[in-house]
């Protein structure tokens, strides 16, 4: 299908040109609309077949059945319009459709959307708005203008309100409470989940004014089954307009900013702020959001890219807006979705995403966040300490997929069809994907070294990565032959290759876990007493150091080969090789597995995304730069890239190696996953953790920003298309200015309050104020 995305040069929108019902799902999820707390997928006005008309609350999780994952439920849609015009239908798919345009400003979080329908006689121009709230997390809202542009009055019949008649994919988690309209304008929908008991209150104020030569024939309140609906009946006369206004408010009985002492307190709350909603207006109201995106995220902290390339500016705009629409800022108690908050896939879940793709632009740009993001790791100890035990460990094992703080493990059981077998297939990463526990405490400690958030680390931050190091400490398992310890039955970051012995990335960075936790007691013994003493009682640090001490000097770490290769993991490279290029090569890296099933595949060598080169750029001093060359030349034609998190690290990997034209290659590759042709890709919804993994590939890769062990490193590798890079981070509680072009590094310290130091090509250097560096020297030495 051929994409009707346009960009235009405006580095802040994205639009769809043309409309087709067939790409519903696309942009459904990439114009999605979010504030953190809520998110609502882009369904179009009127209903099409296939439409996911998805909004969620973050953190309000529910069970189908026991039977089902806890998921993030699809709430009642407040945004459709059941449009007719002398009893036909508004639908694009008859009649004529002229003029169409739907654009997604990043800037300002607005959706717009403006086509001509002329059906017989009748011509009309439809125009439509809509946003969430950037300022008031609970507010939502759309204007919808309706013209005539026929020379004969136009008979006009539309409902709209509230409809519950929602599910996710058939599972419906709602009942049907209670339904009240107020005052003529204002609907009032009450509804709670089946299994967590979390009460709902939606509130509309709906209001149509039309031209005086018009007239609102009729008005009048319908309660279907699920539904509660206004329909209006309208004579819209030749050159004039209707004008349609919602603005709504959403409360739940979990959210942390209102008092909850029964269901009656939340409808005063959702009646109260509507009533100012309508009398301040729609456009004051979303004029209030546009202003809060300005000012909490685009003044706040400016990123620029000078690029003859007009998608690398919007690529990075289309990113972080997503990023700030779907994470929550505004509570500890929950995550960010693999999905964010666009689509259903992954069921709202949290993965190690997080920690390793999203985490780092929050820990630069917004710190504040990131505490958040990390501290709900600190919360889900209970589960994670429960899981452990469920599966005869000590310590906290964190489950591959995370829900509400308590659910513990989320992970489906039962995934897609073995095309072999005909059977469902096993989803074993809830049971063996256990690099999870060791990635949680690897963002706890990035946090930590990046922010120098003492408070957080000694009130939860050292708890997370003591007892994950505990959980390795009985994980590892004795080899009495080998006399060594080992980790055998895993999945690591390449998923294609279950049950594996020793995979390399999971034992290093156990080992790494392991080796934190162990200078961890021992610095806090020496500096910190009391802290030690607090823990000591707490976790017994003298037996944990005695297993780490002990774990450490024998477990087994899989060392580069004769030809500088690390083995994946212990068979890995005795298995057999398939020629790759076709399912490299197309559109769906997915059809490797309408030929061979995972079993198959699993006796390959064939690697789903950066395995080895994840450990290699997480853990670059531990190796050389033979060692880094030889592994990429030897897993990267190996690689099918089938997980949108595998360029954004080959892209920086390769920044790092100095291979420009794979970097460039990578890069672009990456930023197409969402916007890119593919009209298929973001059907579940967008791609958070690559979205997080373009500002990474920017700011990482090519603004060359590293923080290994505590030390802030910038070698900048811009492109040569790039004419310069601007950019802010917190480093330290020091806000910094960076001004990268081909030939200067300017660091400019704005706080000012304290001395930063930076490693630049193996030179340490200093900021007071503002540092020039001539790069062309640089490079000369």
């Amino acid at each position: 299908m051929v994409s009707t995305i346009q960009y235009a040069n405006n580095p802040w929108e994205v639009r769809e040109a043309v409309f087709n019902s067939h790409n519903l799902g696309k942009y459904e999820a990439i114009f999605a609309l979010g504030n953190g707390y809520m998110g609502s997928r882009a369904a179009t006005e009127e209903h099409y077949v296939g439409e996911k008309r998805d909004t969620f609350i973050n953190g309000t999780f529910d069970k189908f059945d026991a039977d089902e994952v806890t998921e993030l439920p699809n709430m009642p849609d407040i945004f459709q319009l059941r449009l007719r015009v002398q009893n036909q239908l508004l639908d694009l798919n008859t009649g004529s459709v002229t003029d169409y345009q739907r654009t997604l400003n990043l800037q300002t979080g607005e959706l717009t959307r403006q086509f001509k329908w002329q059906v017989d006689e009748h011509h009309l121009n439809f125009h439509s708005s809509r946003f969430v709230s950037f300022h008031d997390r609970h507010v939502l809202g759309s204007r919808i203008t309706i013209t005539n542009d026929g020379s004969v009055d136009l008979p006009l019949v539309f409902e709209s309100g509230i409809d519950g008649q929602q599910s996710n994919s058939g599972s419906q988690h709602f009942n049907d409470w209670e339904k009240r309209q107020y005052e003529d304008k204002v609907l009032q929908y009450v509804t709670k989940t089946n299994q967590s008991n979390i009460v709902f209150v939606i509130t509309a104020g709906q209001s149509v004014t039309v031209g005086e030569n018009s007239e609102i024939v009729n008005t009048r309140t319908i309660m279907p089954r699920r539904q509660l609906l206004q329909e209006f009946t309208i004579r819209l006369a030749p050159g004039e307009s209707l004008v349609f206004e919602k603005n709504a408010a959403i409360f739940t009985s979990r959210d942390n900013d209102v008092l909850y002492p029964d269901k009656e307190s939340l409808q005063q709350n959702g009646l109260q702020r509507v009533d100012q909603l309508m009398r301040d207006g729609y456009q004051k109201n979303l004029q209030a959001s546009i202003d809060a995106w300005q000012q909490k995220v685009w003044e706040k902290m400016p990123i620029t890219i000078d690029s003859p390339d007009n998608m690398d500016q919007l690529s990075l705009n289309f990113a972080r807006y997503h990023l700030h629409a779907m994470t929550p800022a505004h509570d500890e108690r929950m995550n960010v979705g693999a999905k964010g908050l666009t689509g259903e896939g992954y069921k709202g879940h949290t993965f190690w995403d997080t920690e390793m793709f999203i985490l780092p632009y929050f820990i630069f740009n917004f710190p504040d966040t990131a505490r958040k993001l990390v501290k709900y790791r600190y919360l889900s100890l209970g589960g994670a300490r429960r899981k452990a035990a469920a599966n005869g460990f000590k310590g906290a094992q964190y489950p591959w997929e995370s829900a509400w703080i308590n659910d513990g493990e989320s992970t489906p059981i039962w995934g897609g069809v073995d095309i072999i077998t005909g059977k469902a297939t096993k989803i074993l990463s809830g049971f063996i994907e256990q690099h999870i526990t060791a990635d949680v405490a690897y963002g706890t400690n990035e946090y930590i070294s990046a922010t120098q958030d003492r408070q957080f680390a000694e009130r939860f931050g050292y708890e997370v990565i003591l007892d994950t190091a505990r959980f390795w400490t009985s994980r590892v398992e004795w080899c009495e032959d080998k006399q060594r310890y080992e980790i055998r039955d895993v999945i690591g970051p390449n998923e294609y290759k279950e049950h594996a012995n020793n995979n390399a990335f999971t034992n290093y960075i156990a080992h790494w876990n392991m080796q934190l936790a162990l200078h961890l007691i021992d610095r806090l013994k020496q500096e910190s007493p009391l802290v030690y003493d607090q823990y000591d009682q707490k976790m017994d640090l003298v037996s944990l150091r005695r297993d780490l001490m002990d774990r450490l000097a024998k477990l087994y770490l899989p060392q580069p080969n004769a030809a500088g290769v690390i083995p994946e993991d212990d068979t890995y490279l005795s298995k057999q090789v398939l020629d790759l290029q076709q399912y490299r090569d197309g559109n769906n890296v997915g059809a490797l597995f309408d030929h061979f099933n995972l079993d198959q595949v699993n006796h390959m060598q064939i690697t789903k995304q950066a395995d080895v080169i994840l450990l290699l750029y997480l853990f670059e001093k531990q190796f050389s730069a033979q060692v880094k060359h030889a592994n990429w030349n030897y897993y990267e034609p190996k690689t099918t890239h089938d997980s949108s998190l595998s360029m954004l690290t080959h892209t920086i990997f390769a920044a790092y190696l100095g291979l420009e034209k794979q970097a460039e290659d990578f890069y672009e590759r990456a930023r197409l996953i969402d916007l890119g042709p593919n009209m298929k890709s973001s059907n579940d919804g967008i791609h958070a953790a690559s979205l997080g993994g373009i500002w990474n590939m920017v700011i990482f890769g090519f603004g060359g920003v590293r923080y290994l062990d505590g030390q802030l490193r910038i070698n900048p590798n811009l492109p040569k298309k790039w004419r310069s890079l601007d950019f802010r981070i917190w480093w330290h509680q020091q806000e910094l200015h960076i001004h990268e072009t081909q030939d200067q590094l300017i660091v400019e310290n704005l706080t000012g309050s304290d001395r930063i130091h930076f490693e630049h090509h193996g030179e340490q250097c200093f900021v007071d104020d503002t540092l020039t560096i001539d790069l062309k020297q640089t490079a000369s030495k």
